[in-house]
């Protein structure tokens, strides 16, 4: 399926065009009818030869109902743009050609109509002149003329070839995308309940999903497009979705502007690092309105470097909405009527409490460029979860550390491990530091990210990090030579009357271990050091969560062994036992 939007002034033929296309009135109030004016969001669909299901949404033309056109535009990713060869080029047009370049729009049909009152190349001259500064410069047109049927049969060939050729080269949505529906339509229907219509550009929407709304979870009871149920609907798509509580009120915060989305998958956010275009940056409004999606909100826009960088600005949300980095929105004034562009930087911005804060951001932010690694390197660390409902993609990060569910940037690590051996050099730290006093001076917020550090041979021994053990006793280094040789491979572990022949009875084992000598998993059970963290490579490469056999297979050592080893990195946090006795890395 596809989806185009109209765009133009009022009573240039928008909605003339669309029931040309689809033999289908988008204008279903009885005032619109009455008064000749598309006052709210008309859709009506039709099969295009060539095409295959296109709905349109038809908006208003009018300049008092721009908002209502930008909740109908917004999550369009294809646009009609209708001049009228009669008139001259109009503020609206203007203004909805803002509008779509905001936006991002960049597929598109322009559509000359009323050819037959007027010559149609001045207006067409002038259309042209104005694409050329926009991302839809290069699109095709069609000049049309519909005063009789011969006319609106024209107009239905020649224009519908033209779309069918536009849509051919519209990239496909990906289907397994998360689901974000910005609800444009709240109505109740007899017998069904709530329902909410919307534009789905792109993932999937089922019977039965549950989808994360602005009072809670509600359940999809069924999903209708284009007039038809379907079990399934994927974007990009016109869908009416039949809704059920799944909290109290839940249906009841829906309306239009409110964003159903795939559960967990998006940060709900109210504060956002920007990028402006358009004109009259320095002249930035205070209290612009937002339009995003199908909702329009009033936010506080603070520029962060107004002489350097006007076009970076933190922006303030009267409410949450579910944002990503490289969202694409408008900003409007409407005592100017300007249209500026918004590109989303950073949904997660730091606080800005220091003198020079607002300015060295607007540095960082100009390095950014959309890539998951370009946005780790600004913030230094970050949570893999945090990255991905952000919009982002925690494996496109070549040469970050890993631990924990946190990835650092490789400078930031770097400088972390510095701090971290300075503070374990440090003549108050002979007996080692806790892992959460270690975390603190290296500058970390969780000690799990320690195990991606470079600490020089520094380890985790009896619950502190340390940079060695004491060393070896005397009494003990004849014994510890005779068994190096029984401690390989890594995961060798000599008998227990192999170390009651070397005089090495648990308390012996035991200092050997404090020593750094050996790693001593308890009783009898004694492999080389560092062989907890060479196993966890080998671990991390089986299906989780894993058995005790898959693990005994893949250390290539006895079961004894694996059970005393597993059990040593539950203690030490690297591990989590499940209840039905498998495992998985933490």
């Amino acid at each position: 399926m596809h989806v185009v939007a109209t765009a133009g002034h009022v009573d240039h033929g928008k909605s003339t065009l669309v029931r040309a296309l689809t033999g289908a009135d988008p204008d279903r109030l009885a005032e619109e009818q009455r008064r000749g004016l598309t006052i709210e969001l008309g859709y009506a669909w039709t099969d295009l030869p060539g095409a295959g299901e296109v709905a349109f949404v038809d908006v208003p033309g009018h300049e008092r109902f721009v908002a209502t056109m930008l909740a109908g535009v917004g999550p369009v990713p294809v646009a009609v743009l209708v001049v009228a060869a009669d008139d001259p080029w109009m503020p609206q047009a203007a203004e909805h050609l803002a509008v779509l370049d905001a936006l991002g729009v960049a597929h598109g049909l322009l559509v000359v109509s009323r050819a037959d009152l007027a010559d149609p190349a001045p207006a067409l001259a002038r259309a042209r002149e104005e694409l050329s500064r926009t991302g839809l410069a290069h699109v095709p047109h069609v000049v049309t003329a519909a005063g009789d049927d011969e006319g609106a049969a024209t107009l239905r060939t020649e224009v519908g070839a033209a779309l069918a050729r536009v849509l051919a080269g519209v990239p496909a949505p990906d289907a397994g995308a998360d689901v974000r529906l910005w609800v444009d339509r709240v109505f109740h229907v007899r017998g069904t309940g709530t329902v909410v219509t919307g534009t789905l550009p792109a993932g999937t929407v089922r019977e039965g999903d549950v989808l994360d709304g602005p009072g809670g979870p509600v359940r999809v009871r069924r999903v209708e497009s284009l007039g038809r149920r379907r079990d399934a609907v994927a974007g990009v798509a016109r869908v009416a979705l039949a809704l059920a509580d799944r909290s109290p009120g839940a249906v009841d915060a829906l309306g239009r502007g409110a964003a159903l989305v795939t559960r967990g998958a998006f940060l709900d956010v109210d504060l956002l690092d920007v990028e402006v275009t358009g004109p009259d940056l320095d002249r930035l409004p205070e209290r612009p309105l937002l339009h995003v999606g199908s909702t329009q909100l009033a936010v506080h826009a603070r520029p962060l470097d107004p002489a350097r960088a006007p076009g970076l600005v933190r922006l303030r949300l009267e409410r949450p909405l579910p944002l990503r980095v490289g969202d694409r929105a408008v900003l409007r004034s409407p005592g100017d009527r300007v249209v500026r562009g918004v590109r989303v930087l950073d949904p997660q911005p730091p606080p800005l409490r220091r003198r020079g804060a607002a300015r060295a951001r607007a540095v960082d932010l100009a390095g950014l460029d959309g890539s998951t690694a370009a946005d780790l390197r600004v913030r230094g660390l970050a949570r893999e979860d945090d990255l991905r409902r952000a919009g982002l993609d925690p494996a496109a990060t070549p040469g970050a550390a890993r631990a924990g569910g946190w990835l650092l940037d490789p400078a930031r690590a770097e400088q972390a491990a510095e701090r971290a051996r300075a503070a374990l050099a440090a003549p108050g730290a002979a007996d080692g530091l806790a892992p959460a006093e270690l975390a603190q001076a290296a500058g970390l917020p969780d000690p799990a990210l320690l195990d991606a550090l470079d600490l020089a041979g520094a380890r985790l021994q009896d619950g502190r990090w340390r940079t060695r053990g004491p060393e070896v006793p005397p009494d003990l280094a004849a014994a510890l030579e005779a068994l190096r040789a029984d401690l390989e491979p890594a995961f060798a572990a000599p008998s227990a009357d192999r170390l009651r022949e070397l005089g090495l009875d648990t308390r012996a084992l035991a200092r050997l271990d404090r020593a750094g000598a050996v790693l001593h998993l308890g009783g009898a059970v004694v492999v080389r050091a560092g062989a907890d963290d060479e196993a966890l490579p080998l671990l991390a490469a089986l299906e989780q969560p894993f058995p005790v056999t898959a693990a005994r297979s893949a250390l290539g050592t006895s079961r004894r062994v694996a059970l005393a080893l597993l059990a040593h990195l539950d203690r030490t946090g690297r591990t989590v036992r499940l209840a039905d006795d498998t495992r998985r890395l933490r």
